[in-house]
């Protein structure tokens, strides 16, 4: 019997050398110590915390908590962003005298953090972020379980429990934009962000997914997605990488989203283009996707909708088009448990989630979702919705 390698990562304290190829290259002065070593460098009382803390963040920052690979450039900024500010808020916020070296970092420090972070109403998603930051950070001191459950530092199931199923509906129609006029108002000042946005409605794109869409090159036969013949829907399908390389076909079986990738063909300069400004690298190009956005209004403060939000739409319309009924978040329930499965399989695949329940997000909860069996969720979405 064959066993399935584990990707997670060995419970072990602060690694010597490189113990993994995911790990970054080290500083020429460092190579071929510890980390032990390299940290012993930096005496407790004598180092300065923050300083100590950069090191950490450089030996460490790019590796993810539990699986041996390492994490995006958006979590390593967040992660280091938040550490850094943990650190300092010790003494602004929390009231201590001192800011302490992190490896004499206490349970008493993390209760007095909680404390603030109730204080500031916080979300329970970010809650649930910071302390899986912290446990990163202990677990890069060899301090494995040092940063507790949620109940141990005085939150409510309320204050960090995440909201798995969307309370509302954030898509764009939900809040009364005139989709088509917004979009097409986009595509005559920046024609680069107006075909994001199209293949964003049109698809259910994430904002960088779209951005990085070649529409030449990312258009595939569908002999060529190694898809089982008998959900072959379209000729033709998009080939889209998403998050953590995740690859997912998209079928070209709509005039809506056909004529968003001819649109996005149109726009771009090469067969090899993507839809960013060529002259820009994506970082620039992402700023510029926000900002034309932001000119139009199409913020939360403005039109009380995001880029974010029109991907909401193209999920919720895929449900409905399946159905023939609006999801939970809609105020409908009325489905069998198995359509209901089905349908929210369909939408998390052509969101790119490797879960059912993420649909959850976008849809609402259903009523039914513990009534159906779990072995009837291995029928494929197209079988259970023909």
């Amino acid at each position: 019997m064959q066993h399935k390698t584990s990707r997670r990562r060995q419970q072990v304290s602060a690694s010597p050398g490189r113990l993994f190829a995911s790990e970054p290259t080290r500083r020429q002065q460092w190579a071929n110590k510890t980390a032990q070593d390299i940290l012993a460098g930096y005496p407790p009382g004598k180092a300065p915390p923050l300083k100590v803390l950069e090191v950490l963040l450089e030996l460490f920052n790019t590796l993810h908590t539990s699986l041996d690979k390492t994490v995006s450039h958006k979590t390593r900024h967040e992660r280091a962003q938040f550490l850094r500010r943990f650190f300092r808020d010790l003494k602004a916020k929390a009231g201590f005298n001192t800011m302490p070296d992190p490896r004499n970092l206490g349970q008493k420090h993390i209760h007095a953090m909680v404390h603030v972070w109730q204080r500031e109403h916080l979300a329970p998603a970010t809650i649930q972020t910071y302390l899986s930051f912290l446990r990163g950070l202990g677990m890069w001191m060899g301090k494995h379980g040092f940063v507790r459950g949620p109940a141990h530092y005085g939150l409510s199931v309320e204050e960090y429990q995440r909201h798995e199923y969307a309370q509302r509906d954030k898509s764009w129609s939900a809040q009364g934009v005139d989709i088509q006029g917004v979009i097409g108002q986009v595509c005559a000042y920046d024609p680069h962000v107006g075909a994001s946005l199209r293949l964003i409605q049109a698809m259910g794109l994430r904002r960088k997914e779209a951005v990085l869409f070649r529409p030449f090159e990312s258009v595939v036969p569908f002999e060529a997605t190694g898809l089982a013949y008998e959900d072959k829907v379209a000729d033709q399908y998009v080939r889209i990488k998403g998050k953590g390389g995740r690859v997912r076909f998209i079928p070209l079986d709509s005039s809506d989203r056909r004529a968003a990738v001819d649109f996005a063909q149109d726009v771009v300069s090469s067969l090899g283009a993507h839809m960013g400004n060529p002259a820009n690298d994506l970082k620039q190009n992402l700023r510029r996707f926000d900002y034309v956005l932001e000119k139009f209004g199409i913020t939360f403060r403005a039109l009380g909708v995001t880029a974010h939000g029109l991907r909401h739409q193209a999920l919720i319309q895929h449900f409905e088009t399946l159905t023939g009924q609006p999801p939970p978040v809609r105020g409908s329930g009325s489905l069998s448990p198995e359509v209901d499965q089905a349908a929210r399989q369909a939408v998390s695949e052509l969101a790119g989630h490797s879960r059912i329940r993420s649909a959850g997000a976008y849809l609402g909860a259903s009523p039914a979702r513990q009534a159906l069996p779990r072995q009837s969720t291995t029928k494929t979405a197209h079988s259970v919705l023909q």
